[in-house]
């Protein structure tokens, strides 16, 4: 073969492997293109306003969420069928380890500081309650009201955070059971008299949103008195933490507290990123961690951890 012709039979091949190559590339940037991401259902309300906030900002961005357990978020990461995981932990070392092996570059970051409610029905007088009360009841020592313990989902992240940080590894007793969702859950609870439930704040504290406020006239929400709060106020003589002169040492999940961490059940969200080129999973994870998305956080009365705000306390009645 002559080498003109040979020149043209490689400059063909290569046109042809650089066409279906570019096919083949990715086709979401920081702004723009469709990518799915998992996310917690518990932080529904706060992740369907900071997607609709981006996708303004960006009107070739869309991003699909898919509100699950905190367990199914971290499944689809594994699986790769998540860029984007929005938890409320970061990886484990089992999970850190396959990455690791994968050589998959992995970016967590703390957003937020977040409260899990207790939530009852407004016929119930048990508005305000000690950690003691709470873990008793959660690990099934002591349950003189009858309570029905309701939860999201069985592999949620707020069980996980029953189990570990109220339970100190102690399992849900048998009188817990789980709804399939934060809006079931609070539902549940506004037909049933001795319904404990247990849910994100953010479901029930954004004054501005309508269905946070049309669950706030379903329910109520309880308020918490912590450790060392009781130990504290128990060494006065005759203490009972039920007396009228007690009740302003019981916090509900109002933003001052929980960014001072006076309301006791408080958690930190993280999100956690899978994507080794810069796109579209890495623009809406930097706008969760920059102003815009920490502003949103504030205004949906979580206490944002990357933004210096003012705090002003909401109503939850």
């Amino acid at each position: 073969m002559k080498k003109p012709a040979l020149y043209i039979v490689l400059l063909f091949l290569l046109t042809g492997w650089g066409c279906k190559n570019k096919k083949n590339s990715t086709v979401d940037t920081p702004t723009s293109g469709t990518i799915k991401i998992s996310v917690d259902e518990s932080f529904q309300p706060l992740i369907d306003t900071e997607i609709s906030v981006f996708e303004a900002l960006n009107p070739t961005a869309h991003i699909i969420a898919e509100y699950k357990s905190e367990g199914d978020c971290f499944k689809d990461l594994i699986n790769d069928s998540a860029r984007l995981v929005i938890v409320t932990r970061e990886l484990n070392p089992s999970e850190a380890k396959y990455f690791k092996e994968l050589h998959m570059p992995i970016k967590s970051r703390a957003i937020a500081r977040d409260a899990v409610a207790l939530i009852v029905n407004p016929s119930n007088p048990d508005t305000l309650m000690t950690m003691h009360e709470i873990r008793d009841l959660m690990d099934g020592k002591n349950n003189p009201r009858k309570y029905s313990l309701v939860f999201d989902e069985q592999n949620s992240s707020l069980v996980r955070y029953v189990v570990d940080s109220v339970n100190h590894g102690q399992p849900l007793p048998s009188y817990a059971m789980a709804a399939n969702g934060c809006a079931n859950v609070v539902n549940y609870v506004s037909q049933h008299k001795n319904a404990l439930g247990v849910i994100g704040v953010s479901w029930v504290s954004n004054p501005f949103d309508s269905t946070g406020l049309s669950f706030l006239q379903k329910i109520r929400v309880v308020g918490i008195m912590g450790d060392s709060t009781y130990n504290y106020l128990s060494q006065n003589q005759g203490f009972n933490p039920q007396s009228p002169q007690y009740i302003s040492y019981y916090f509900k999940p109002y933003q001052a507290y929980i960014a001072f961490r006076s309301y006791p059940l408080t958690r930190t969200v993280y999100f956690v990123l899978r994507q080794p080129y810069f796109g579209l999973g890495t623009g809406f994870a930097n706008f969760l961690g920059g102003n815009k998305g920490q502003m949103i956080i504030g205004k949906e009365r979580l206490y944002p951890l990357n933004l210096n705000i003012q705090i002003q306390q909401a109503t939850i009645e």
